[in-house]
């Protein structure tokens, strides 16, 4: 855990030390909280290419002080010629997780930065976008050190990557897997970044910069056009939220799924938890995510949704819905599980403004596509459409895909503030459930809260099994009880990458920062 005094005048954290590093530059500048994260996940790009990139999706949480908290939602949506006879033609009875038709969704992140700048320039502040992406640039065309996490990914996925048009050339090394400390640069993702601060964000959907994209994408095989790119446009939005004793939580409005998330912790409140981390603590929030993902599950497109989030927010169908969780005995659940490789990273800055974002390519390496002109890794979040023409997940042309996206805030009536938040998939909403639990109700310390042993229902990355994770360092007794109740337990080491990578800053009504980062990832708190 990092703490500063209260002179500080902003704090970073983030999964990677030199997206930390960019970051806290920003604040050293004198800019704001914004100005740090577009920074910050400018560099994420480059440096945690396999789980961030130009060519995902982000959504941001913004906290100022005296204004109700909102967000963006930079989303794209599926293009214009998409649609399920794009894959029946071609014998297909689900959309492929690689290759160019998995690319079959329009890229948000570009946007919602520009549009998060915006929000920057009505605080009074106009960042120019040379030093916002300095870093990235010069880690680009210098190169990036392969991570832990970037070589085990790439061995992992190698047999279903290897042949996608331009994975090969950007990351592999003579055809073979590299090694962690090996580097790579990204020449044509640092000039790409290096048009973008000559000519502007909004390049990347209607200029030049989005001609050589769509011609990328037409070349590669992908169903996405220049009118898909131009037709896209972000936008803010409000919040969900919940009401818990001494302080109220925000989380993202469908298509995401931080509707789960909120309801989690509401459900897990309503139950007798005595204490962090044994029996009971584990036994409600695994109880109480499996009434949570039966609901999520009719998440997707919010036009095509038949029911409404908020109305699954109110006390009295929460205070029902609680009743459900017998207190000593696993519940049977049918899983949808939801794969995702993803960064969450936070700041907030001397003046109080605080923000809350993710920012993801899906799948680890997205659908694995490098734009040759470009060097854009194209995301393959349509991968959670249906082909089937059943609820708000099916198949349509311009409809937003499910999200696992849900960056988190929480504003105490002490005056506290806290931005938190993870990678993976469905481990997103049980991962905030754990830090938020151990850190508001139980009093943990936030780098112990963030730290502790975690657990997972489900599955991550190429896992496909439904089990109960266990990372090590739970009681013996804990987990005795958990197997007595029925629950299908799985020991994994500790500190597992399976667990996602988290973070989290509470700024203090006494101006007091601490942050903390996870020692599962490559990520540090930065402050000034």
């Amino acid at each position: 855990m990092v703490k500063t005094p209260r002179a500080t005048r902003g704090m970073v954290t983030t999964p990677h030390h030199l997206a930390s590093q960019s970051g806290l530059a920003q604040l050293r500048a004198g800019r704001s909280a914004i100005a740090a994260v577009v920074a910050a996940a400018a560099t994420l790009a480059v440096v945690y290419p396999h789980m961030s990139g130009l060519g995902g999706d982000g959504f941001w949480l913004i906290s100022e002080p005296g204004r109700e908290p909102f967000g963006i939602q930079a989303a794209g949506r599926s293009g214009q010629a998409v649609d399920t006879n794009l894959y029946e033609r071609r014998g297909l009875s689900s959309i492929p997780a690689r290759g160019p038709l998995a690319a079959n969704t329009v890229a948000g992140t570009v946007d919602g930065w520009r549009r998060a700048l915006e929000v920057n320039e009505e605080w009074g502040e106009r960042a120019d976008l040379e030093p916002l992406l300095e870093d990235a640039i010069f880690h680009a065309e210098n190169g990036a050190f392969v991570t832990r996490s970037q070589e085990a990914l790439t061995r992992e996925g190698y047999d279903e990557l290897v042949d996608v048009p331009g994975f090969a050339s950007a990351f592999l090394t003579s055809g073979q897997c590299p090694r962690q400390g090996e580097k790579i640069k990204y020449p044509a993702l640092g000039e790409t970044f290096r048009r973008l601060a000559r000519h502007g964000l909004a390049d990347f959907y209607q200029g030049r910069l989005a001609t050589e994209i769509a011609a990328d994408l037409s070349t590669v095989g992908s169903p996405l056009t220049a009118g898909d790119l131009a037709d896209h446009s972000g936008a803010a939005c409000d919040l969900l939220s919940v009401d818990l004793p001494g302080v109220r939580v925000f989380n993202h409005q469908p298509p995401t799924q931080g509707l789960a998330s909120l309801m989690i912790l509401a459900l897990m409140q309503r139950l007798e938890i005595p204490q962090a981390d044994g029996f009971a603590h584990i036994h409600a929030a695994v109880e109480a995510t499996k009434l949570a993902f039966s609901h999520r599950n009719r998440i997707g497109d919010p036009e095509s949704m038949q029911i409404k989030p908020a109305a699954l927010l109110d006390r009295a169908y929460l205070d029902s819905l609680a009743t459900r969780i017998d207190a000593r005995k696993a519940q049977p659940w049918e899983t949808y599980p939801a794969k995702g490789d993803t960064v969450w990273l936070g700041a907030i800055d001397g003046k109080g403004r605080a923000v809350s974002y993710i920012q993801s390519i899906y799948y680890d390496f997205g659908s694995g596509v490098v734009l040759p002109q470009t060097g854009i890794l194209w995301q393959n979040r349509g991968v959670s459409f249906r082909l089937d023409g059943i609820g708000p997940r099916a198949l349509e042309p311009r409809r937003f895909p499910f999200h696992t996206l849900n960056p988190a805030f929480a504003q105490f009536e002490d005056g506290r503030r806290l931005v938190y938040g993870t990678m993976g998939g469905d481990g997103q909403p049980q991962t905030l459930a754990a830090i938020f639990s151990r850190y508001a109700m139980f009093g943990q310390g936030l780098q112990e809260a963030v730290s502790a042993p975690r657990w997972l229902l489900g599955r991550r990355w190429a896992d496909e099994g439904a089990s109960l994770k266990l990372e090590d360092g739970f009681s013996p007794q804990a987990v005795d009880e958990l197997r007595t109740a029925g629950h299908d337990v799985e020991l994994i080491e500790s500190h597992s990458d399976l667990m996602g990578h988290a973070g989290a800053i509470v700024l203090h009504a006494d101006g007091l920062l601490e942050g903390a980062a996870d020692p599962r990832s490559d990520g540090a708190v930065a402050a000034w």
